[in-house]
């Protein structure tokens, strides 16, 4: 699985919103500054996060966005299924973008990717934006732990 830069900058705003949650509004300005984040394409991202009920904006010198919902209601899932569509890594094991395979009958490797999104929904749909917040950051130790340094493309 890998997330679009719309999700990245999706979660890189709402996560911004889950530290000042019941405080004042962000402008959107601030909100592409400390995220790092294109304006114009913020913009975007916001305009589908309060379609979705995620966010609620208010206009003038004072306004900005703020989270229109609790953060324990708003699961990492729902956001990645929203912009990036299907957790699966590929098609044959997806839900929502199924597609049949010539080698489903017989495909071995097919199970292992099962598995994968299997855990990577369960793992998402379990994670309130709350509950990520509360945890402390990857760092670049742990990122390059030495069971894994052999596996190319991780």
């Amino acid at each position: 699985m890998r997330l679009s830069k719309k999700t990245d900058y999706a979660l890189r705003a709402l996560f911004t919103l889950v530290e000042h949650h019941g405080g004042d509004p962000i402008p959107i300005r601030e909100l592409a500054r400390r995220n790092d984040v294109p304006k114009k394409f913020l913009e975007q991202i916001m305009l589908a996060m309060k379609a979705r009920g995620w966010v609620d904006s208010t206009a003038g010198v004072r306004g900005g966005y703020v989270l229109a919902r609790d953060p324990e209601r708003i699961t990492m899932g729902e956001v990645v299924r929203h912009f990036d569509g299907m957790l699966a890594p590929i098609e044959c094991v997806s839900v929502a973008d199924y597609r049949r395979c010539s080698q489903e009958s017989v495909c071995r490797f097919r199970r292992v990717l099962l598995d994968a999104r299997n855990y990577v929904a369960g793992l998402m749909d379990r994670s309130s934006l709350a509950d990520v917040a509360k945890r402390r950051p990857v760092s670049g130790q742990e990122v390059l732990q030495p069971g894994f340094m052999s596996g190319e493309g991780i």
